[in-house]
């Protein structure tokens, strides 16, 4: 299938993209900053920073950066920032300044996060006053040499109610003193190009110790021109207006609506915890956006929650959905409250991170994960290395210039990761249909086998979260004595539902072949999800 039949489907899209469009994605941002300065980029706690704003602040911080702590082109600077105004500040600030970003999440143990600063050779970190514990803790154990720590309002020129600071890092600088020192020093700009490294991105970690994809400028710059390219002309010229619930930290939410968007002249509201339903939805309700990007479990919770309705959806012209599988039930809950489906993506750390997406000319939601991205190769292969036919699952492997150049010090890893032709192993199982557009069946390592049959977790679910009374569901492969392994189903009912484990297993059997139902059914107040709204599926295998 590398001969790309899926471009038969492109319409006017273009085949191919220039990957070297800008030398750089400092280049490509700096672009912005100059041509939309008088627009707002990023709104946050009450605060508004224009592209001016952001242009003088990061500059400052690159400054500061240079002149006080000697950071080279290449240097890797940590930020474990939720999503709030420091997170952009710190983030154009460190790549003007030439180095690369290493994207740490907010709740990492302090295990996590010490391998992390460890593998990447962090000796900067940037931190939230509010986890600044979680550093604390292990700073002795790693090359950290400076701590910068912020609150809720630094680079807001207000001072914003925050959690105080670890005492152990009583004495580190803030990232506002920072800023103001960096005001008085010159700044040096730094010729990159498209090889220069631009983010350590740590893969979740599901098998051992996560592994830092290094992703290059011309990673990302391509990544933007190509999901620009899936995007109608009128878009990319008007402004846009896109609210940013799904963390920065995450790839998903840094190449679509940071990067991406930011290119384009968008105003971006950031909402720092999306668990608070309340202030989430008063921010929806403010921004009245034309964009919105998330998870499964966040178009699910928005829909079930009575406010959801309150906000005025109108002038929504994009719902983009990744990150795990969008369940179908939930994109008709999302198209009644809204008008428009949910156009659902597919990509991964290692590829910066779209590999396809569904074109905006899709108007129902099409349970695919839309075309691949110009300039890219798809191939589905079986377990000896073989291309499956049409129809038929197999392994995908990507080529494209999205696609990281390794894991960062890792050889081994990389001659795993990558078939003898050099194609990315994604892990993932796929099947394209006869219009090209890719199917996720699941990950390999999630399916479960039945007398001999692979059973796909992914289609189980969507078909029990369309049973009333069910608010959301995840399924794993439990060991069987007669089968092998069977389907064991977790619930959470929806609120006040009176609904039986029988009454699920019949709704499912109605729907589903006998060795697809499940056996077991279990309810449970919460699935565990990472912190981006995954359904943690290994942590579920360990209730049974």
């Amino acid at each position: 299938m590398s001969n790309r039949h899926w471009q038969a489907s492109y319409g006017s899209m273009p085949h191919e993209i220039d990957a070297d469009a800008y030398p750089s994605v400092t280049a490509m941002l700096d672009e912005a900053m100059k041509k939309f300065a008088d627009r707002p980029a990023f709104r946050c706690a009450g605060c508004t920073l224009s592209f001016a704003d952001v242009d003088r602040l990061s500059r400052d911080f690159a400054a500061y950066l240079q002149n006080r702590l000697g950071v080279q082109r290449g240097d890797r600077i940590a930020v474990m920032t939720p999503n709030l105004l420091a997170f952009p500040i710190a983030f154009l600030g460190i790549v003007r300044a030439g180095a690369a970003q290493v994207n740490v999440n907010p709740l990492y143990t302090p295990h996590e996060l010490e391998h992390q600063l460890n593998d990447a050779g962090v000796e900067t970190i940037v931190v939230f006053s509010g986890v600044s514990g979680t550093v604390a803790a292990v700073k002795d154990k790693t090359r950290l040499k400076t701590v910068i720590t912020h609150g809720v309002g630094d680079g807001s020129g207000k001072v914003l109610p925050s959690p105080p600071v670890h005492e152990q890092l009583a004495g580190s600088t803030t990232l506002a003193d920072a800023l103001a020192e960096g005001a008085k020093l010159p700044f040096t700009p730094v010729a990159l190009n498209g090889d220069d490294l631009l983010f350590l991105q740590y893969t979740g970690g599901t098998t051992g110790l996560s592994k830092g994809a290094a992703l290059s400028h011309r990673n990302l710059v391509a990544n933007v021109q190509q999901f620009k390219a899936f995007m109608p002309a009128e878009m990319l010229e008007q402004p846009q207006v896109i609210v940013t619930a799904i963390p920065l930290y995450h790839v998903f939410a840094l190449m679509v609506n940071f990067i991406s968007f930011f290119s384009i002249g968008a105003d971006d509201w950031l909402v720092p915890n999306p668990r608070d339903f309340d202030a989430f939805i008063d921010t929806l309700k403010a921004a009245r956006p034309t964009v919105f990007t998330g998870v499964n479990t966040l178009f699910a919770g928005l829909t079930a929650h009575p406010r959801g309705r309150e906000v005025d959806w109108s002038r929504l012209r994009l719902a983009g959905g990744g990150g795990a599988a969008v369940m179908s039930a939930v994109s008709d809950k999302w198209k009644a409250m809204t008008g428009i489906i949910i156009h659902e993506g597919y990509g991964l750390s290692e590829t910066s991170p779209v590999v396809s997406f569904n074109p905006m000319t899709v108007r129902e939601f099409s349970g695919t994960t839309g075309l691949p991205m110009p300039s890219t190769d798809v191939k589905l292969l079986d377990d000896n290395g073989n291309e499956v036919g049409l129809g038929e699952p197999g392994e995908i492997v990507v080529k494209g210039p999205q696609v990281m150049k390794g894991y960062w010090n890792k050889p081994e890893a990389n001659a795993a990761a990558f078939t003898a032709d050099g194609y990315f192993r994604t892990g993932d199982v796929g099947v394209f249909d006869a219009r090209g557009y890719l199917k996720i069946v699941d990950r390999k390592k999630d399916m479960i086998i039945v007398s001999g049959f692979n059973v796909y977790p992914n289609e189980i679910e969507d078909v029990a979260t369309a049973c009333p009374g069910v608010a959301e569901c995840a399924c794993v492969g439990v060991p069987d004595e007669k089968s092998g392994e069977a389907v064991k189903l977790f619930v959470v009912k929806s609120p006040g539902a009176a609904l039986t484990a029988d009454e699920v297993i019949a709704f499912c059997r109605e729907r589903l072949t006998g060795y697809k139902t499940p056996r077991l059914v279990s309810f449970i107040e919460a699935l565990p999800k990472s912190n981006v709204g995954k359904i943690l599926r290994r942590e579920l295998r360990d209730l049974k």
